[in-house]
């Protein structure tokens, strides 16, 4: 019977320690987990790793803690394992859609990332399609999906924990570094934004945004600013317009539809739509209008827009301004400079003042505000 008991108890204590392994604890050795993710033009791309630390081990890191090139680690199935980019577990990158790294193509997934170090300046960076084993100890060149070999540069001050960052970002890229003690591992992520941000519309106006007027006219204005796919733009276009339940004729629906007329070339039937679309815009929509002319160095369309919103709007600040800009912008520095006067008399705030003053000044130099 005593027997019978200290048998219970030992299968008792073992499941308390089988349970307790499963609480949430520090990962060995100190190491801390972390991630860091950022959106390049529409992609979101999120790196998940384990800082490890130099411990005081400067000098020690490079050619020492973390080997070149692949190595038999002594455990493990892999007998030229690459180093694991960070500690424990795998680090992982997700890309939510086709990237390309260092110009070479890389499908949307979650990948293993590993890195052969080289015998002098470059690295050899590894994505592979194994993203859940630790370590490198299991790693097999034939679950690859990029190899790519890439400059290191050298850091003047010591950085302790090994960390990921984004630098040099653009709308369509990013630099993405691994950074640990004095040595820094870049590479370039970039994306094709505009055809990502095409193919998302296309998604999502099948979805419940496809009720909505807004967002034909979005996805429409975005393709001809982009002067992408006009033939699909100027659908879209129509859609926002005329679609059933939900088209609507309004100044910004008119004015993106005129917008894609321009840009394939048939500039009459552009003409005529902002014709139809003027009596709809309200003060600041044509203010913004003749703003945008004025950026597409179209200065006398630009001030006929601006007088037609001052003679239904007359004696407002906003309005005033449009004639400044206006005037200003085709060498009409006198009556410019009549309506900045105006405008400095009824300006809501001291900033629009100041503004006004320095526009003043310049007038009075004969120089354009714009």
């Amino acid at each position: 019977m005593l027997r019978k008991l200290y048998l219970l108890s030992a299968i008792i204590l073992s499941g308390m320690i089988a349970s307790a392994q499963n609480l949430t604890i520090p990962p060995d050795g100190g190491n801390k987990k972390a991630s860091v993710s950022e959106r390049i033009g529409i992609t979101d791309v999120t790196i998940h790793y384990d800082r490890c630390g130099v411990k005081g081990r400067e000098g020690k890191i490079w050619n020492g803690l973390v080997h070149v090139g692949f190595k038999d680690l002594g455990f493990g199935t892999s007998k030229a394992a690459p180093w694991r980019a960070g500690s424990n577990e795998n680090t992982t990158f997700t890309f939510s859609t086709d990237v390309m790294i260092d110009g070479k193509p890389l499908k949307a997934g979650t990948y293993g990332f590993f890195v052969a170090m080289g015998e002098s300046d470059d690295a050899t960076i590894i994505f592979s399609n194994n993203n859940s084993s630790w370590g490198s100890f299991f790693y097999d060149p034939k679950q690859d999906a990029l190899r790519v070999t890439v400059k290191t540069s050298k850091l003047s001050e010591s950085v302790e924990r090994l960390k990921y960052e984004f630098m040099n970002e653009t709308d369509n890229s990013a630099v993405v570094a691994l950074i640990w003690e004095k040595l820094k591992i870049p590479f370039k992520v970039e994306v094709d934004y505009v055809a990502t941000q095409m193919a998302s519309f296309r998604r999502e106006l099948t979805s419940s945004e496809g009720f909505k007027s807004d967002a034909w006219q979005q996805a429409a204005f975005f393709a001809a600013n982009h002067n992408t796919n006009l033939d699909e733009a100027l659908q879209w276009s129509d859609y926002s317009l005329n679609g059933q339940f939900v088209g609507e004729k309004n100044f910004k629906n008119l004015t993106t539809r005129s917008l894609i007329l321009n840009k394939m070339g048939k500039t009459a039937d552009g003409d005529a739509v902002m014709k139809q679309a003027m009596p709809m815009a309200t003060m600041q929509e044509l203010h913004a209008y003749g703003r945008q002319l004025l950026n597409d160095k179209k200065p006398k369309e630009a001030l006929e827009v601006f007088k037609m919103n001052a003679e239904k709007n007359p004696n407002v600040f906003t309005t005033d301004m449009g004639l400044v800009r206006g005037y200003s912008a085709n060498g009409d520095y006198t009556n410019a400079l009549k309506y900045a006067k105006h405008a400095q008399t009824i300006a809501p705030n001291k900033a629009n003042k100041d503004a006004v003053d320095a526009m003043i000044a310049k007038l009075s130099d004969g120089k354009d505000v714009n």
